[in-house]
């Protein structure tokens, strides 16, 4: 599909104007990225194109940030590099995007055209950008003319929209962004069509369900699209609902079906090994939602909703597998269930009130530390709050299976590949989507460290950004590994004895932000009510061995 817009057929531009007019032709109305020697082609661009940008402090963080305004937004978040180390410096949140499912468009200049396979030793040079980017993104696309870069972008749309979402990455060589050639109107991705499973498998997982004496939901990122449809499915079958930390609230966690994220749960693992049915939606059943090698069977016959086919055969094989996307999948499955059954609901509230007490009894000495900590934040943020993850024991452990979250609002977290450092640029991402909207990142002393800078680019954005840090003094979950294997712990501990823990709070103030340390309950509620006031980031630790 084309469309001429402002240009003829025989209009002549840039390839970097080729390119942010078709960014911009495909809606795109936010990038993340850092300017270079090489990509100022692009940059030149953006404004005129109306795409507002946000200069992040380092090319990870821009990835980190264009995921998260992806996964809040649900259109493809836009990251723009340099070559080189810069496109490098972006591949750890590309990785993370590729496992997570999530649409992230990376663009780059590259090297000339004719650049010779020997190098050079030109500025940048590496020996093949696009085979590095390759191996943690869905495809990397090197044009050859400038007429074919709305194709390549179109190309990146058009998975976005009919495939599973994956990164992806356009490279432009150099002389092309420069070079200003004879292009035809806008090459535009198809829009979205309904993606359907076949009426066979719809009608053989409604008579599964509908016979079900046991039947349990999982749901996975997949699934937000199919949120209602996923509730009142539980509702009518009476199922007890478990997602993974990508799906987490796309049922209302206090719902009294839902025992939230807890897959990983031995108590909740069991229950759903006892049940006659269970319908998997979106969701991989990876070792990382289970925090454990998946078995070979999921209850009596496993149903799985998803939009990719692979997934039928992976980890868990499906019984019956609908392949198509689960919105309109669970239409289907909804239209056949429809009025033949109606479970006790009192019954099944009360097994499920029960499971959900031996869940909370099998880590209630662990997670101790944490909870009154994550009620109090819970008891101060709106419905629709945004909350950013990073992977450290107070989120993984802490705030993904106790801090609840409903439909409305949004949790972030790094699953799968599991990088370090990616609550702060996230929430980042998230409050430029969203400026009006509350968004808070939680995080730990290590993690944070990692992508500790970007709280220069929230203090220039001057928008409300509370952080939340427990602070453990290091690597809290490979010390206790290390002590776990009877190992004496090394290089985890970050302080020393003649090195002092670093004052996260003072650091945040000398970007130009606030910050404050929090050793009650109560302390952090008002720190918190505070920052969600106050322009710019604040930095609110919660000493950990104080809440033990």
């Amino acid at each position: 599909m084309t469309s001429h817009g402002r240009y003829g057929p025989e209009a002549a531009m840039t390839g970097g104007e080729a390119l942010v007019r078709a960014l911009a032709a495909h809606g795109a109305r936010m990038a993340f990225g850092i300017p270079g020697t090489h990509n100022l082609e692009i940059y030149r661009h953006l404004e005129p194109y109306g795409i507002r940008h946000v200069t992040p402090r380092h090319e990870q963080g821009a990835g980190y940030a264009a995921d998260a305004f992806a996964r809040v937004t649900g259109g493809p978040g836009v990251a723009v590099t340099t070559t080189g180390p810069a496109l490098l410096n972006i591949a750890a949140a590309a990785g993370q995007a590729y496992s997570d499912s999530v649409p992230l468009l990376i663009v780059s200049p590259g090297m000339p055209l004719r650049h010779p396979r020997q190098p050079t030793g030109m500025l940048h040079e590496m020996r093949s950008q696009t085979e590095a980017l390759r191996g943690v993104a869905a495809f990397s696309h090197r044009v050859s003319t400038v007429e074919e870069i709305g194709a390549a972008v179109a190309r990146a749309f058009t998975l976005f929209r009919t495939e599973r979402p994956r990164p992806v990455h356009i490279e432009v060589p150099l002389d092309l962004l420069e070079a200003a050639e004879r292009v035809g109107g806008v090459r535009l991705a198809p829009p979205s069509a309904e993606r359907r499973p076949g009426a066979e498998p719809v009608r053989e997982a409604a008579a599964a369900l509908l016979a079900a004496r046991r039947p349990a939901l999982v749901l996975g990122g997949g699934a937000r699209g199919a949120a209602a449809a996923c509730r009142a499915l539980a509702e009518e079958l009476g199922a007890f609902v478990v997602t993974t930390a990508n799906g987490k609230g796309i049922v209302d966690e206090s719902h009294p079906l839902s025992l939230g994220v807890s897959l990983h749960s031995p108590s909740v693992q069991k229950a759903l090994t006892d049940c006659d049915v269970v319908l998997a939606v979106g969701t991989e059943l990876a070792e990382s939602d289970l925090w454990s090698a998946p078995p070979s069977a999921l209850g009596g016959t496993l149903i799985r909703v998803d939009v990719d086919p692979a997934q039928m055969y992976a980890a868990m094989p499906a019984d019956v597998a609908l392949v198509g996307d689960a919105r309109d999948s669970l239409r289907a499955l909804r239209k056949a269930t429809a009025g033949q059954r109606l479970a006790s609901r009192a019954t099944v509230n009360s097994a499920v009130a029960a499971l959900r007490g031996e869940r909370d009894a099998e880590t209630a000495a662990r997670d101790a530390r944490w909870i009154p900590y994550l009620r109090a934040i819970r008891n101060v943020l709106d419905e629709d709050a945004v909350i950013t993850s990073d992977s450290a024991q107070c989120c993984y452990y802490g705030a993904i299976p106790h801090l609840p979250v409903g439909p409305r609002g949004r949790y972030l977290h790094p699953t799968g590949f599991g990088t370090l450092g990616y609550a702060l640029p996230a929430a980042i991402g998230a409050k430029s989507a969203y400026p009006g909207r509350q968004v808070v990142a939680l995080s730990g002393d290590g993690g944070l460290q990692f992508t500790v800078q970007e709280l220069a680019t929230a203090t220039q954005l001057g928008l409300p950004l509370p952080v939340v840090v427990f602070d453990n003094g290091g690597y809290g979950e490979i010390r206790d590994e290390m002590k776990a294997r009877g190992d004496t712990p090394t290089a985890v501990d970050l302080p020393r004895v003649d090195l002092p823990r670093v004052d996260l709070p003072a650091l945040c103030r000398a970007y130009g932000g606030g910050g404050t340390h929090a050793a009650s309950p109560g302390a952090l509620a008002d720190a918190l009510a505070r920052a969600l006031k106050t322009p710019g980031p604040t930095v609110i630790t919660v000493p950990e061995e104080t809440t033990v």
